[in-house]
């Protein structure tokens, strides 16, 4: 294969995680690594993401990153170190003025690896500017780096950044479990997890189960209707068994009509998406109403997306061999494909880095499977749990600083 020369450039793009910038280590290392081989001369970063890369707001990696303390710190440091944008790009018919824009400043830097970090919509933009080059003779090579809390990327066993956030979830349940445990009233705590169309993330506070053998008391996921008189009915069954009843709902929770619990009256995302808030709230007042307890609800929110004190060893190690693979696949002649991880058939848990091909992933939402979920729709089952238990496993050596996590800010 002939060597493909030239500069690379690499983004970040939709939420942030806790483990979007070891990603983004990984494709530092790899791009290092490239460079000795003689394929990539220069790492630019795009300042949030290909909204930045049209201003031209690049900085120079390969040079800030020539230092290893600073990589290591970058590995363990949350959110997105290079910002974010929630801009999903139009098709080339109808704004070809802005792809045209792109491949000017593509020639300019002479940018001939293109890689974006990302969730669902930001596989879509690797989508179309794979096609788009590709039909406009310029030679290079967009490869989709995943990464999303919500896990819900298909063609990937996980995505990186979702075994973190899921550790959070679990460990907060947890503690959440312990305070409301210590009276005797009857009582009802409400937690609201992240997850829009796929419950994974609200799944993993079943994990409890795991730790100490007990569990949030129901669990609800948007892909089981969310019936109003079940829930009630098994809040005042598990009051039989002990007067704190806790409960884990995601954001995403829809009645049989399909309309959401928490639903936004108009006002939507960037990528046309209704704003989500309060399906915990609702069912508080619910429960206020019909049953009269006391009862308590609160939203994880913005907590459970960054918490890089409790990362997960495997998420991180994934998430670093996802970005350096990235690279490698690259200059091995791929192009349009989003990396994956793969998981290995047997008892012990391992994993493989892979690909697949862009157009099967962008746009597709990979939901929670029906035998994850038990058949009353309110609890998650042991083949859930078994999914979900390695991708929790392992601490990493946070660097500290006056008392407090070591962050390193771009």
């Amino acid at each position: 294969m002939e060597i493909l020369r030239g500069n690379a450039v690499v983004g970040q793009s939709g939420g942030p995680t806790a483990a979007i910038n070891a990603t983004l280590a990984g494709v530092i290392r790899g791009a290092l690594q490239a460079k000795g081989e003689g394929f990539i001369n220069t790492l630019y970063g795009m300042r949030n993401g290909v909204e930045g890369f049209l201003r031209e707001d690049l900085i120079d990696l390969t040079e800030i990153f020539s230092d290893a303390g600073k990589l290591k710190t970058l590995t363990t440091t949350p959110a997105a170190a290079l910002g974010s944008c929630r801009r999903k790009l139009k098709d080339y018919e109808t704004d070809a003025e802005t792809y045209a824009r792109l491949l000017e400043i593509f020639k300019k830097y002479d940018i001939r690896y293109f890689f974006y970090i990302g969730g669902n919509d930001s596989m879509d933009t690797v989508m179309k500017l794979s096609k788009y080059a590709a039909n406009h003779d310029y030679e290079m090579r967009v490869v989709g780096v995943p990464k999303t809390i919500d896990n819900d990327l298909v063609a990937t066993d996980h995505t990186p950044g979702f075994g973190s956030a899921a550790k959070f979830v679990a460990t907060t349940m947890k503690e959440v479990l312990r305070d409301v445990s210590v009276y005797k009233m009857k009582a009802v705590t409400i937690v609201e997890i992240m997850g829009r169309d796929a419950g994974w993330l609200t799944a993993s506070a079943g994990l409890v189960k795991l730790s100490g053998g007990i569990a949030p008391d129901l669990v609800y996921l948007p892909e089981v209707a969310f019936d109003p008189e079940e829930f009630l009915a098994s809040v005042n069954k598990t009051f039989e068994d002990h007067p704190a009843v806790l409960v884990a709902v995601s954001e995403g929770i829809r009645l049989a009509d399909g309309k959401y619990i928490g639903e936004g009256k108009g006002a939507t995302d960037a990528f046309g998406h209704k704003s989500l808030s309060g399906a915990a709230k609702v069912l508080e007042e619910l429960v206020k109403e019909r049953i009269g307890c006391k009862v308590r609800s609160m939203e994880l929110s913005l907590t459970q997306r960054c918490a890089g004190h409790i990362l997960s060893k495997t998420d991180i190690d994934e998430s670093l061999a996802v970005g350096a693979g990235a690279v490698s696949a690259a200059t091995s002649g791929r192009t349009g494909v989003m990396m994956t991880i793969d998981r290995v058939p047997g008892e012990s848990y391992s994993s493989t880095v892979g690909c697949a091909d862009i157009s099967t992933i962008a746009n597709e939402v990979r939901g929670v499977p029906r035998e994850y979920i038990n058949a009353e729709g309110n609890g998650i089952t042991e083949a859930g749990l078994a999914y979900l238990a390695p991708l929790v496993m392992g601490e990493v050596d946070v660097e500290y600083e006056n008392g407090l996590p070591k962050h390193i800010v771009l």
